[in-house]
């Protein structure tokens, strides 16, 4: 994904919701001179929305974002201001290359219970140190995850990957517990001791298994997705819908064009005037 250089340094406060939308709001907007040499409009035509370090909110990228249902020209970090956070955007998820649709029960129904997990746990203050050191980890998991005995800081010590792995692992098994109380088949906990497999026996990671099929269809990675992706096509395509879903579909697209029309036809705001008013919002 995308990622430009001068966000390494920006410290994003999580501890709070003033703290997250006040540090983001210095973000965009304080000036970054390498993006002012550049220039906003230039000869009538615009190189960019602004100079600042981030030019709006949603070209800030990690892996969780707090989210607010916007309004019409409402700027992102007003609206997690004004009416608090709606929901939780979770951005460090792959979809899995194998699957037809890119996720089955098993990991939505884990991931469900570790982020319930993560919600009822307590949650100490992130420092400075503490963000370079949480990005230092993650970035040795992506790259070298599956390798025997990688490790990890915490708490200001070395830790085992695995072992820390099974601790977080761990934590989620009473939120499993939970939500397999009144269920005799027990899917929360099925999801679970698949993660910890995983966890065990990194060949049965999507990773190694993507690696796994690269090198038996003798391809590299990109030839390989599109082979999947044309196998994933042709199961779709053998469902046909129905003449009522069909009907159904269509017409939600003619709706969409004609609200699209109505739109744009009822616009008369200029695009300077525009970037005046969403900018200028406070």
């Amino acid at each position: 994904g995308y990622k430009s250089n001068n966000q390494a340094d920006l410290n994003i406060d999580y501890n709070s919701l003033n703290g997250y939308v006040g540090s983001l709001s210095y973000a965009i907007n304080t000036p970054y001179p390498d993006y002012e040499s550049i220039g906003v409009k230039v000869n009538g035509e615009y190189q960019q929305l602004n100079s600042n370090i981030l030019q709006i909110e949603n070209e800030f990228y990690s892996t969780v974002r707090p989210k607010q249902i916007i309004q019409p020209c409402e700027k992102p970090t007003l609206a997690l201001k004004r009416r608090g956070v709606r929901y939780v955007e979770i951005r460090s998820l792959d979809l899995d290359l194998f699957n037809p649709i890119g996720i089955d029960a098993d990991r939505a129904r884990f991931i469900e219970a570790l982020l319930l997990s993560c919600l009822v746990q307590k949650s100490p203050e992130i420092h400075a140190e503490d963000s370079a050191t949480h990005n230092a980890n993650q970035l040795k998991v992506a790259h070298a995850g599956r390798q025997p005995d990688v490790t990890l800081i915490k708490d200001q010590q070395s830790v085992c990957l695995k072992d820390w792995a099974h601790e977080i692992l761990d934590k989620v098994q009473p939120i499993c517990d939970i939500l397999d109380a009144d269920e005799s088949d027990n899917y929360y906990n099925q999801a679970l001791q698949a993660q910890r497999k995983l966890v065990d026996n990194p060949d049965l990671t999507p990773s190694a298994r993507i690696l796994s099929g690269m090198r038996t269809a003798k391809q590299s990675f990109s030839p390989f997705a599109d082979t999947l992706s044309q196998q994933h096509t042709a199961n779709f395509t053998q469902h046909k819908l129905n003449a009522a879903d069909t009907l159904k579909f269509n017409q939600m697209a003619s709706d969409s064009h004609t609200n699209q029309q109505d739109i744009e036809d009822n616009d008369t705001l200029e695009f300077d005037a525009f970037l005046s008013k969403y900018f200028s919002q406070q």
